[in-house]
């Protein structure tokens, strides 16, 4: 058995204790508390947001489906190929 390792393990109960008496004979009672910077505050603001937005564009998708009644709604196929180009080069799926 080593000595040490329990005159170490009995310095560390006594610390505690003698902490443990000075809070209870002060009268002073400890709290946690949190503070957020201004940062983490716009964060969540930011958050919140995005939560309460809609998940579709409502506006968006009628003129799409007016136009598309009408037949007046193109997509062009090279706007079209950039983009998937565009999505996937960024991946690295796609190397010339």
């Amino acid at each position: 058995m080593r000595i040490e390792a329990y005159s170490q393990i009995q310095n560390l109960y006594q610390t505690s204790s003698t902490q443990k008496s000075a809070q209870s004979k002060g009268g002073v009672s400890f709290m946690d508390s949190l503070n957020l910077s201004g940062t983490g505050k716009e964060i969540q603001t930011a958050k919140d947001a995005v939560k309460a937005a809609p998940d579709i564009r409502a506006d968006k998708v009628a003129a799409i489906k007016e136009a598309y009644k009408n037949g007046t709604y193109n997509v062009s196929a090279e706007d079209f190929a950039d983009r998937i180009i565009e999505k996937y080069s960024d991946k690295g799926e796609i190397r010339f």
